[in-house]
């Protein structure tokens, strides 16, 4: 099921790898919607409210660890895409090592300064203790998290989009059931929604693991590939760190946005809430596109074909825009409908007419969210990350003045522009960076699909 990216039709090949990963996430996200559907239905709109309070410490945390998997896997898909499998060996090898190593120290920081953290964050008093029963539970199964997603990412490097979707597929039915488990029949409320998660990752990670150990001869890893490998450490550690930085700078600015939404009040936040869990499901395909263009690139970039990286931009653009304006046509018409998944009948009046303004203001942006996606991953996949970190320095800029003109007028319209606003500041950017960057350093060449 592995597949090699740098021959063949780029269209075709772009494609087959994409659609499971499409699925895949889709399945992701529909298991973290599950928790947020089954505490707003069974709990209340006060838990509710507590498990997106913790949504941007959940992004900074293990989007940092998440941006750092995805880098170490970089390494991997380029050796492999040139043919040298020692190297990919030694790469696997660092990742899994580095990974290990780090996921020890940020889950101690974490869950001692989880307290500060949600002070500074306005967290209302009266979702505080749930808030911080959820997140507690999550960050100390933060290596299961982390698991799945380098196992995976190995997998993907090797063109191998298949087997991710299939542990996502068991996870996502297993969450559900544990969730009903944890909520309803034994009732741990919020803790018990974070139980499931946690539970469902680490099976996810399992299923991973023993595919590459049983089917993968290719990355059979010996004594003398556990060895520290300096090169391949610095390689990726000059990948991986800004691209988690990146991921937490960017954190950084939603934690602002969050910081402003909480002082609007426990509503406010629950609505919120729900309309970010069903945005974000829309955004999964664009998280496939860009899992997909980054592994076309970087296997490409193995070989040096520049021309073929360029072509892998133009026609995963295309997808993105199209998928961009059916999308948000797709949910101004059904989003009146999903919101009653979440929160019953009594709360559904109180939280529509704030719901409903984010999905209208956010969804008109959904194209150049999808450039971001892209052009970061190509970028980041050929070794460039300066520009990638700027643009998470560019949203975080973007989101604190929101924030800040938010605080001050109290306007739930001005935390929607948040996101719309910044994906198209950024979108600019990092199209323009793109641009710019490969004008410089390769030989422009006419691009077909």
């Amino acid at each position: 099921m592995e597949m090699d990216m740098t021959k063949g039709k780029p269209t075709a090949l772009i494609i087959k790898f994409m659609i499971p990963l499409v699925i895949g996430n889709i399945f992701q996200q529909l298991y973290n919607m599950v928790d947020t559907i089954i505490v707003g239905q069974q709990i209340g709109v006060n838990a509710l409210a507590a498990v997106g309070a913790t949504g941007t410490i959940m992004f900074l945390i293990l989007g940092f660890m998440m941006g750092l998997t995805s880098g170490f896997t970089v390494l991997p898909a380029q050796r492999f895409g040139a043919g040298d499998i020692e190297g990919l060996k030694k790469s696997v090898a660092n990742a899994i090592k580095l990974s290990a190593v780090i996921t020890i120290v940020i889950t101690v920081v974490s869950m001692v300064a989880m307290d500060r953290l949600l002070k500074i964050m306005n967290t209302p008093e009266d979702i505080f203790d749930l808030s911080k029963d959820y997140i507690m539970v999550i960050c100390g199964g933060m290596c299961f998290g982390v698991l799945y997603n380098l196992t995976s990412g190995i997998l993907r490097a090797l063109g191998n989009s298949k087997v991710p979707l299939y542990s996502l597929i068991v996870s996502a039915f297993l969450n559900i059931a544990l969730d009903l488990l944890f909520v309803v029949v034994i009732p741990l409320g919020v803790a018990g929604a974070a139980l499931a998660t946690v539970i469902s990752q680490a099976v996810a990670g399992l299923i991973c693991v023993i595919y590459i150990v049983k089917k993968l001869p290719i990355i059979a890893l010996d004594k003398e590939h556990w060895k520290w490998d300096a090169i391949s450490v610095r390689h990726q550690l000059g990948i991986g760190v800004p691209m988690a930085l990146q991921f937490s700078i960017t954190a950084v600015g939603t934690i602002l946005v969050q910081s402003a939404l909480n002082l609007l009040g426990s509503v406010a936040v629950a609505a919120y809430t729900a309309a970010v869990k069903v945005s974000q499901l829309a955004h999964q395909p664009y998280a496939a596109i860009s899992m997909t263009v980054a592994t076309f690139s970087a296997q490409n970039r193995g070989i040096n074909d520049f021309t073929r990286i360029r072509r892998g931009a133009v026609i995963t653009n295309v997808i993105s825009t199209v998928y961009s304006v059916v999308v948000y046509g797709a949910l101004l018409l059904t989003f009146p409908y999903i919101l009653q998944l979440f929160v019953n009948e009594a709360d559904y009046a109180q939280i529509f007419d704030y719901a409903q303004t984010y999905i209208v203001i956010s969804g008109i942006c959904f194209v150049p969210l999808g450039m971001i996606y892209i052009f970061r991953s190509v970028l980041q996949s050929c070794g460039y990350t300066l520009m990638p970190t700027m643009g998470g320095v560019v949203e975080m800029v973007c989101r604190g003045v929101v924030a800040f003109i938010a605080v001050k007028q109290s306007d739930f319209v001005m935390v929607c522009l948040a996101d719309g606003g910044t994906w198209l500041v950024t979108g600019i950017f990092m199209t323009l960076s793109y641009l710019i960057i490969f004008k410089k350093n390769h030989p422009k060449e006419r691009v077909t699909l």
